[in-house]
């Protein structure tokens, strides 16, 4: 849920999806130089005799530019393709086929994680030039190989009680009952240069060892405050910090760091410090509810207005004093599930405490600074769409499940790989 101070809509969910796909689709049409001369449909690799054209590759570094993933897109397009050859020639020697049905239904679920339809998500695409068989392919490809890893694998598969119990107490204290301290490296993704940006923080993460390295780094390349002191982050309660963040840092052991964490603007790793149990009652963030204000940078007065702001509105209510004199979209007070927060919002939301504020973020390729008040914090027990409490028992042990399965996969993937005939085209 959305206001503005003149009751009008400051943003359309579709779209602003569309405009981030207009960016993204161009950027993915940067760096394709020579290979963009070849013939689009000539062979790029064959494998086990399954050709993979020029324009595939092409298609699929797009829609992973879409995606925002990271590293060197080029290079990933055609990892994933190869892949999806090696899955596809061991689903066929198996007689599996993915359904007309499990396609659609796996279109709709990925198209659902940007709240819209599987026909809404194909029609933005198309219209940035990305067909419908290149997200049909990017979903379809894992659907018949997971019913051959399921049935190949699961019955392998074994979770004891004691291994249950003991990730349950970790999930109890990951909704809260623990704290961390973290340092960060987030680096900037600017329009044109997304590829480096993302090459540079995949480095990081695979290449850093040591807390000295860590705050090295962030002094170097990170462009937060927190540069200053090597990246370094106060206590946190876990149960704050953005779902997909939380997930990482509970793998982690002190001194190691994450995989490359999308936070829209930038892209980020973060360092795990410390990590210590807490009393009180385990809860995770369920909503959150924030005011943004979009202060212009031109002139160089946007970090004092900020303070002003700080100065003179002790809350979130007191700020529609000055929104009364502010543009249209320049103000709005957002009340999100925590799951729909833009990451990079979420991560400094969870710094703060209930009318405490941000200013350390900006948009647009830093033509605007954004001042952010967090109004409430929601926290309780997760429940499921019909507000009973969800069956954690059951629920860990088909988590710990798949993640066993996914080792299993991951490995069969290398081994035919290992047999099988790849021809760089």
């Amino acid at each position: 849920m959305t206001y503005s101070h003149a009751s009008r809509p400051v943003f359309n969910r579709l779209s602003s999806l569309a405009l981030m796909l207009s960016l993204a689709f161009a950027a993915a049409c940067i760096g394709q130089g020579a290979a963009g001369q070849e013939s689009p449909f000539a062979t790029a690799v064959s494998v086990n005799g399954l050709s993979i054209t020029n324009y595939e590759v092409d298609q699929r570094r797009a829609l992973l530019t879409l995606l925002r993933a990271p590293g060197d897109l080029t290079e990933l397009a055609r990892e994933q393709l190869i892949e999806d050859r090696l899955r596809e020639s061991a689903t066929r020697a198996a007689g599996i086929t993915a359904t007309p049905e499990q396609i659609r239904a796996g279109m709709e679920e990925f198209a659902g994680r940007a709240n819209l339809s599987a026909n809404q998500f194909i029609s933005e695409l198309a219209n940035r030039g990305v067909p419908e068989e290149t997200f049909r392919d990017f979903v379809s490809s894992g659907i018949a190989w997971r019913q051959l890893v399921r049935g190949r694998f699961g019955p392998r598969v074994a979770v004891s009680d004691a291994e249950l119990d003991r990730a349950l107490s970790l999930s109890t204290q990951s909704r809260g009952g623990v704290r961390v301290l973290l340092s960060e490296i987030i680096v900037p993704i600017r329009e044109g240069r997304e590829d480096e940006a993302r090459a540079l923080v995949q480095r990081l993460s695979e290449t850093i060892e040591s807390e000295a390295a860590f705050s090295a780094a962030a002094r170097e390349y990170s462009a937060t405050p927190t540069r200053a002191r090597g990246g370094r982050l106060d206590w946190l309660p876990i149960g704050r910090l953005p779902p997909a963040l939380r997930g990482q840092v509970l793998t982690l052991a002190p001194g190691e760091v994450t995989e490359p964490v999308n936070l829209g603007p930038g892209i980020a790793i973060f360092q795990l410090r410390d990590l210590e149990e807490t009393d009180g009652t385990p809860s995770e963030t369920l909503a959150l509810e924030y005011v943004s204000i979009l202060i212009p940078t031109a002139g160089g007065t946007d970090l004092s207005q900020a303070g002003r702001y700080d100065a003179l509105y002790d809350t979130c209510d007191d700020l529609y004093e000055p929104a009364q004199s502010m543009a249209d979209g320049q103000f709005t007070r957002d009340v999100l599930p925590a799951s729909e927060v833009p990451a990079d919002i979420a991560l400094e939301l969870a710094r703060l405490d209930p009318d405490e504020s941000s200013a350390a973020l900006t948009r647009q390729n830093g033509a605007f600074r954004l001042y952010l008040k967090l109004c409430a914090r929601t926290v309780d027990v997760p429940v499921n769409e019909d507000g009973e409490a969800i069956d954690l028992r059951a629920q860990t042990r088909e988590q710990i499940f798949q993640r066993r399965l996914t080792s299993f996969a991951d490995s069969y993937l290398e081994e035919l790989r290992a047999d099988a005939i790849i021809v760089e085209g």
